[in-house]
C-alpha cells in the first residue's frame, strides 16, 4: 500500500509455478523464461517505453539480474530499468546455503517426485519457520494461507522443478553477477541479517566487496529471510529512501 502512494503504478505478479499462476508439469522452469514473461507482461500493459523501478526478493532477485543483463546489452524487448532494489536472495552462489529439503528436492532424481507428494502442512510450516526471525513468525492462519497458495493448481508437485533455479544460479553466475557489476543503473540492497540462507556477515561482506557502488540498508538484527513480511515499514522506508536518493 505504501508503494502505491509513492508511485504512479505498482505491478506485482506471481511467476509461473508460484501463487495463483499456472503450474505446468512436466515443465523446465527457468529464470530465462520468467524474465521473458516479465518483459511480455510489461509490453502487454503498454509500458514498454516507461522506465521501471524493480523491487525484488530471493527468486525474483535472479529474475531481476537477468532482466538487467538484457537491458545492459540492449536486447530486443528488454524493459527500461530505472533502478533495481534487491533483497535477501542467493545473488552469490558461494554464500547461498539452501535448506536441507531444498537440496534433496533439486538433486533427488527419482526421489524428488515422491517427496513432493509426501509434503504436508506440518513439514511445510516447520521449514518456513526456520527462515523467519524469532519475533516475526507468521501466525498459523498465515502459514495456512501460504500453504494454500503452494497447493493451488498442484503447485506442491512442481517444487522440485522450480528449485532448479539454484543450479541455474551456479551455472550462470558470471552472467548474473556480472550484470550487477557492470551496470550504471542505481542499485540498492535491503537485507535481513538473521537470514540462514544468505548469512551475515559472510553474504554482506561479499556484496559490498563485489558491488562497492551499491547502497545497502541493513534491518534490525532479528529480521531474517523475509524482510518485506517481517518488517514491512522498515522495508518500505528503506526502498523509498533509496528511490529519493537519485
Amino acid at each position: 500500500e505504501g508503494l502505491t502512494q509513492r508511485f504512479h503504478r505498482v505491478i506485482a505478479l506471481d511467476f509461473v509455478g508460484f501463487g495463483f499462476s499456472d503450474k505446468p508439469r512436466p515443465h523446465r522452469y527457468s529464470i530465462f523464461e520468467q524474465a521473458s514473461i516479465v518483459e511480455g507482461l510489461v509490453r502487454h500493459l503498454g509500458l514498454r517505453h516507461q522506465r521501471i523501478n524493480l523491487l525484488s526478493h530471493d527468486y525474483g532477485d535472479t529474475v531481476a539480474q537477468e532482466l538487467l543483463h538484457r537491458y545492459e546489452h540492449n536486447k530486443t524487448g528488454s524493459i527500461l530499468i530505472n533502478s533495481l532494489c534487491l533483497s535477501n536472495g542467493g545473488i552469490f552462489p558461494e554464500t547461498h546455503y539452501p535448506r536441507f529439503i531444498q537440496k534433496i528436492l533439486k538433486d533427488g532424481g527419482w526421489l524428488s517426485p515422491i517427496i513432493t507428494r509426501l509434503m504436508n502442512f506440518f513439514f511445510f510450516s516447520r521449514g518456513l519457520r526456520a527462515v523467519f526471525g524469532p519475533y516475526t513468525q507468521p501466525s498459523q492462519a498465515e502459514y495456512w494461507d501460504m500453504w494454500t497458495a503452494v497447493r493451488t493448481n498442484d503447485g506442491n508437485l512442481v517444487v522440485d522443478s522450480i528449485l532448479q533455479y539454484i543450479n541455474q544460479r551456479k551455472k550462470h553466475r558470471d552472467r548474473w553477477v556480472g550484470a550487477l557489476m557492470s551496470t550504471s543503473v542505481p542499485l540498492h540492497l535491503i537485507y535481513g541479517p538473521l537470514d540462514p540462507v544468505n548469512p551475515h556477515p559472510e553474504f554482506l561482506q561479499l556484496y559490498k566487496k563485489v558491488l562497492p557502488t551499491s547502497t545497502v540498508s541493513v534491518l534490525d538484527d532479528h529480521i531474517s529471510h523475509y524482510p518485506q513480511l517481517e518488517d514491512p515499514t522498515g522495508f518500505l522506508n528503506a526502498h523509498l529512501n533509496f528511490i529519493n536518493s537519485f
